[in-house]
C-alpha cells in the first residue's frame, strides 16, 4: 500500500535522526572546529594595504560533513584587511589582521562567515600569526641590521688599509663603515607582513555554519 510505505520511510527517517543527531545536524551544517586551506588570489601587503581593502581567495582542500563533501575546492572567499602597520625605520613591526566573510559555493550560495586564521606561510620571513586577534606580526630585523653593519665595517676597514697602508687608516675605515651601516639600517624600514598571491593559510570554524 502506498500509504503505508510512506509512513514506514517516514518513521525509519526519524528514528535514524532519534538515533544519530550528531550526523543529522552536520548534514546541514560546517561543524565548529572543521579546518579549511585557502589560496590567496592577490597579494596583500603591509606596506600597501588599508583597512576595508578586499581580500580574494580559494579554496584549496574541501570540508566534509555527514559523509559528503559540503564545501568543493574552489569555492571563493572574500575578506577585507581589518589592520595595516606598516613597518618602521628605526622601531615598529608590520602587522597585518586580515577579515574573512563570505563563501560562495559552485551553487552560487553565498555564506557568511567568520573563521580563524590558524596558520599562514612565512614566505621566507619571520612573520608569526598571533590566533587570538587574527593578526599576523612581522619578525625583528636584528640580524639582517647586525649583519649589513658588520659588512660595511668591513668593506671599509679594507678600503682605509688600502689607502693608507697601515692598521690606523683600517681602523678607521672600519668606523666610517660601521657608522654608515648604522645610518643604513636606521634609515631602512624592516620587512613588511606580505600574503603573496599562490600562498596558503589555514583556518578554523569557530563555531558552526547552516548551510540551508
Amino acid at each position: 500500500m502506498p500509504g503505508f510505505r510512506f509512513w514506514s520511510l517516514a518513521v525509519a527517517a526519524i528514528g535514524f535522526v532519534l538515533q544519530n543527531p550528531i550526523a543529522a545536524a552536520e548534514a546541514g551544517e560546517i561543524p565548529a572546529g572543521a579546518h579549511m586551506l585557502l589560496r590567496m588570489l592577490n597579494t596583500v601587503s603591509s606596506a600597501t594595504a588599508q583597512p576595508g581593502d578586499y581580500v580574494y581567495m580559494t579554496t584549496a582542500s574541501p570540508v566534509s560533513t555527514g559523509g559528503r563533501i559540503v564545501v568543493p575546492t574552489g569555492s571563493y572567499v572574500q575578506g577585507v584587511v581589518a589592520q595595516s602597520k606598516r613597518s618602521g625605520r628605526v622601531s615598529g613591526r608590520a602587522e597585518l589582521a586580515v577579515r574573512l566573510e563570505t563563501l560562495t559555493l559552485p551553487s552560487g550560495k553565498v555564506l557568511k562567515f567568520s573563521p580563524k586564521l590558524s596558520s599562514v606561510e612565512r614566505g621566507g620571513t619571520e612573520q608569526k600569526l598571533n590566533t587570538s586577534e587574527n593578526t599576523i606580526r612581522q619578525g625583528s630585523d636584528a640580524g639582517r641590521d647586525a649583519t649589513r653593519v658588520a659588512i660595511l665595517a668591513g668593506t671599509g676597514a679594507s678600503i682605509g688599509g688600502i689607502a693608507d697602508n697601515s692598521w690606523s687608516g683600517a681602523g678607521i675605515g672600519a668606523g666610517i663603515g660601521g657608522a654608515v651601516g648604522v645610518a643604513s639600517a636606521l634609515l631602512t624600514r624592516g620587512r613588511e607582513v606580505e600574503l603573496r598571491q599562490g600562498s596558503t593559510m589555514d583556518v578554523v570554524f569557530s563555531r558552526p555554519v547552516p548551510l540551508d
